[in-house]
C-alpha cells in the first residue's frame, strides 16, 4: 500500500530531513566530492552517518555515485538531474539561515565557519 501524505511537505522532508543532508547536498551543489572530501568539508558528521545519508540520498534518486575502475578504489558523489531540481530549495535555506544568523546573533561572518560556501 502507498503512503499518503497529510501535507506535501511530508514528502520532501521524508527526503531532506534530519540535520545533514542539506548540508551535504550543499556542498554537492559545488560539484562532486569524494566522502573523505565530504568529511573534511563537515568536520563534525562522523563517518557511520555521513555514510547513512549519503545512501539514503542516492537510494531516492537525489544523487549518484560513481565508482571509478582503478585501484586504490576511488568513489565520487554528484547530484543526480533529479537532485539539481533541489538547488533553488538549497538556496533559499542557505539565504534564510544568513539572515536568521544576523538577526539573532550579529555579523554573520564571527559565526560561520570558512567554507566556499559562506563567501
Amino acid at each position: 500500500m502507498q503512503k499518503k501524505y497529510n501535507i506535501s511537505v511530508e514528502a520532501t522532508l521524508e527526503v531532506l530531513g534530519g540535520k545533514w543532508k542539506c548540508v551535504i547536498l550543499c556542498h554537492l551543489t559545488h560539484g562532486k566530492k569524494r566522502t573523505s572530501e565530504l568529511k573534511r568539508l563537515i568536520p563534525s558528521i562522523t563517518q557511520k552517518m555521513l555514510t547513512q545519508q549519503l545512501r539514503e540520498l542516492e537510494q531516492d534518486g537525489i544523487i549518484n555515485r560513481i565508482v571509478y575502475n582503478q585501484v586504490p578504489p576511488k568513489v565520487e558523489y554528484e547530484l543526480s538531474e533529479y537532485g539539481k531540481s533541489l538547488e533553488s530549495i538549497l538556496t533559499a535555506l542557505c539565504n534564510w539561515g544568513d539572515v536568521h544568523i544576523e538577526r539573532m546573533c550579529g555579523d554573520r561572518a564571527d559565526f560561520l565557519e570558512e567554507s566556499i560556501l559562506n563567501k
